[in-house]
């Protein structure tokens, strides 16, 4: 192309006038790929948004791996109180990427997406902060079972619910630890063994998720309940959620013997205090968010 020729853009092509006759130049546009999960905090909440929505969702190894990442980021900074996911598009996500689960990808590299699938699902229970769901849409086998392991769920009117695996040869057996643990057995097993989809109003009965709401009122709502939790002390909060989810796996006298246990030591904490002395001064309390002790 001639020094000093005067181009313009037109679709993929370049339009260059030179000295010599008109000429068009292909060009192309190297663009950064789009991130598979986004992820801003404001406030003491982190919202993590699944961002692929020509794929569904799909929790892919590489989905899985960056909302891992965006879990574990700073989770112990004082600063995070609470973290949303939610999702791009009409589909919350439509579970595994079955692409991925061919056997050209091979044993190895299977084991290791339900490795990292599972790691993420109990990443979510374990971590100090609650994590919510916020549902716009349909959300199917693997993406159920991540709504079954946030620790709250919010999901508009038009939402749905299903592990269809059974119907495509691979049976949603790792969905099933999540919501088997959520709903009532035989409502799981008719999930399990039809694949069909349940309503947003059927999963709020069988306490799959906690609310439904118009969709006009899910960012409303879904903000509501994490900056109720950002009004709590942090290491309480903590201290209650890890405390939940170890009495849950209990018979019931070991379950109290851990709850009260953990109830003392509630109470040895500096923030524990703090709470029962401005409840009797009939204040606001001012919490510390440190795992201080006012006692031992």
């Amino acid at each position: 192309m001639a020094r000093g020729a005067l181009c313009r853009a037109v679709g993929v092509f370049r339009l260059c006038r030179t000295s010599a006759p008109l000429t068009w130049t292909r060009f192309y546009s190297h663009t950064e790929p789009e991130p598979l999960t986004l992820r801003q905090q404001s406030g003491g909440i982190r919202r993590i948004t699944l961002n692929n929505p020509r794929k569904r969702n799909a929790l892919s190894l590489s989905m899985l791996e960056s909302l891992r990442e965006n879990i574990l980021t700073d989770v112990d900074s004082d600063d995070l109180r609470v973290i949303i996911i939610s999702a791009k598009g009409p589909v919350f996500s439509s579970g595994h990427d079955l692409k991925e689960l061919t056997s050209t990808q091979g044993r190895d590299y299977h084991t290791k997406v339900f490795h990292t699938c599972a790691e993420v699902m109990t990443l979510i229970q374990d971590i100090p902060v609650p994590v919510i769901a916020m549902v716009n849409g349909v959300a199917t086998a693997a993406g159920c079972q991540l709504v079954a392991s946030c620790d709250v769920a919010v999901a508009t009117q038009k939402s749905t619910f299903a592990t269809p695996g059974v119907n495509v040869g691979l049976f949603c057996s790792t969905p099933a630890v999540a919501i088997g643990r959520a709903v009532p057995r035989k409502v799981a097993m008719e999930m399990l063994f039809t694949g069909t989809p349940i309503s947003a109003h059927d999963a709020l009965l069988h306490g799959l998720i906690s609310k439904v709401v118009p969709e006009e009122q899910l960012e409303e709502e879904t903000m509501a309940i994490a900056q109720r939790v950002c009004q709590a002390s942090r290491p309480v909060v903590a201290l209650g959620k890890a405390t939940f989810q170890r009495q849950m796996a209990q018979g019931r006298d070991a379950a109290y013997a851990t709850a009260s246990k953990v109830m003392v030591d509630n109470l040895a904490l500096r923030d524990g205090q703090e709470g029962i002395r401005a409840f009797i001064e009939k204040r606001k309390p001012v919490w510390s968010h440190k795992v201080d002790k006012a006692h031992d």
